[in-house]
């Protein structure tokens, strides 16, 4: 659906003054708008593919929500979602929704790419919204920390996009270590054999971009530059570090999440590259391995605990493998503890180990949960019920997911982090990568 021309000189006036609103006025409001009077939770979806399709999808099979707006930078993916829901008003700015539909929705998604998680979502909270946003919360740690803030003060429903995280998969896994099933846990191991990053320079090219996309707002607070196709949109801007978090900001707010919640962890106190050189300039790296040093808790076995990130072609260590009984998992998490070992296969049951040992022994049965729905009940409910994933438990999940994606840019350093204060104590070079530059006119306040 490409704008008409008589749109197209609001619009840019709009730019010119309704962003300046958005993006540079204090975050305050006058409390959360009044209740939809159908009694349905009004949604707007922030992208109109990919993931947020996937999103749409699931919050669509709640009988009390209803999708009133979409906003795609590339009018090409409107197609199916007007086939579907044929009364649904249609954007290709974010920031014209969200000025044009204040008081006829309730909440929203973001499931854009990486670098617009934090600044769609803290302007959605601005407006009083409450927000499912996608993994990972943000791109950065600033911006992590302030949109988990926001979203408390302004008392808005918030959940992260870690659907595995309410699958009862992984609560079975949690449930299994807060019972003491293997004994106080020593050390955990997580890997993914996925490969969201490119070790090649950027191709020295320029292309058209195709007429219904538009690269300056798909771009947005990243700083400007040439389109290639298919380098960036659609699939490939994981790999890229002014709009991903490569492999690690992809899975990692998934995995973590098992050992996050079932071991009670707050912040790391130190994170580790050993993996191979850096990223370039452009793209994140691959075969990475980042090592987590935490406080101990009630379920681990001593003061600190040591958590290990691999992904690509890295692996642990040939003594660990060989507590895993059966096939390897190509994603997964393994616990070692004082009396045994747990195996949690990415999105499968997790086992126990030695099998011996734990022969039938089954996890209790536990309440089913939809990731989804669970955050529409609370949006409509209205009361002090937060969902599982809300900000304040996935917020800081993320930012031990940003810090170690950060950390591979200094590798074979352990990087010493003081989380109140938000800076490495031994590294003014790292601490600078814990915001982001913004290009001129799409600042945010307070983090530019």
């Amino acid at each position: 659906m490409t704008p008409s021309a008589s749109s197209t000189s609001s619009r840019r006036r709009f730019l010119q003054t309704g962003a300046a609103a958005l993006l540079g006025a204090p975050f305050v409001t006058s409390g959360l708008r009044a209740a939809s009077p159908n009694g349905k939770l009004r949604h707007a979806a922030f992208g109109a593919s990919g993931m947020s399709w996937t999103d749409i999808s699931n919050l669509a099979k709640h009988p009390n929500w209803e999708l009133a707006a979409v906003c795609d930078v590339d009018t090409r993916n409107f197609k199916r979602v007007q086939e579907q829901f044929p009364n649904v008003r249609v954007y290709q700015d974010w920031r014209e929704l969200l000025v044009k539909e204040e008081g006829k929705i309730d909440a929203v998604n973001v499931s854009t790419p990486d670098h617009m998680h934090g600044p769609i979502g803290m302007a959605a909270i601005n407006k009083g919204l409450h927000v499912y946003g996608q993994k990972p919360l943000t791109q950065n740690l600033l911006e992590c920390r302030a949109i988990t803030k926001l979203a408390r003060d302004k008392g808005v429903m918030t959940q992260m996009g870690i659907q595995v995280s309410s699958d009862f998969t992984e609560r079975f896994a949690v449930a299994y270590i807060q019972e003491g099933a293997i004994g106080k846990v020593k050390e955990a191991h997580t890997f993914s054999n996925k490969k969201w990053g490119d070790m090649d320079p950027v191709p020295d090219k320029k292309d058209t971009p195709p007429a219904e996309f538009d690269w300056d707002k798909w771009l947005g607070v990243a700083k400007e530059r040439q389109y290639i196709s298919g380098y960036y949109h659609p699939g490939n801007w994981r790999k890229r570090r002014d709009f991903g978090t490569g492999t690690l900001g992809d899975m990692g707010c998934h995995m973590f999440s098992g050992w996050y919640r079932a071991l009670g962890l707050t912040m790391p106190k130190s994170v580790t590259s050993h993996g191979p050189p850096p990223p370039n300039a452009e793209n994140w790296a691959i075969n990475g391995k980042v090592e987590y040093l935490y406080p101990g808790t009630q379920y681990t076995a001593g003061d600190t605990i040591k958590v290990t990130w691999y992904d690509g072609d890295q692996l642990p260590s040939a003594e660990v493998q060989a507590l895993v009984e059966g096939k390897w998992p190509g994603q997964g998490t393994v616990y070692i503890g004082t009396e045994g070992v747990l195996v949690h296969p990415h999105g499968s049951t997790p086992t126990l180990h030695p099998k011996d040992k734990f022969a039938g022994r089954r996890p209790n049965k536990l309440e089913p949960r939809n990731h989804w729905g669970e955050w529409v009940d609370c949006c409509l409910k209205g009361g002090t019920t937060k969902p599982s994933a809300n900000f304040d438990y996935s917020g800081p999940l993320t930012e031990a997911v940003l810090l170690g994606c950060l950390a591979s840019i200094f590798p074979q350093q352990t990087l010493e982090w003081d989380a109140e204060k938000m800076v490495f104590t031994n590294s003014e070079d790292a601490t600078k990568f814990v915001r982001r530059s913004y290009r001129s006119g799409w600042e945010i306040p307070g983090l530019a």
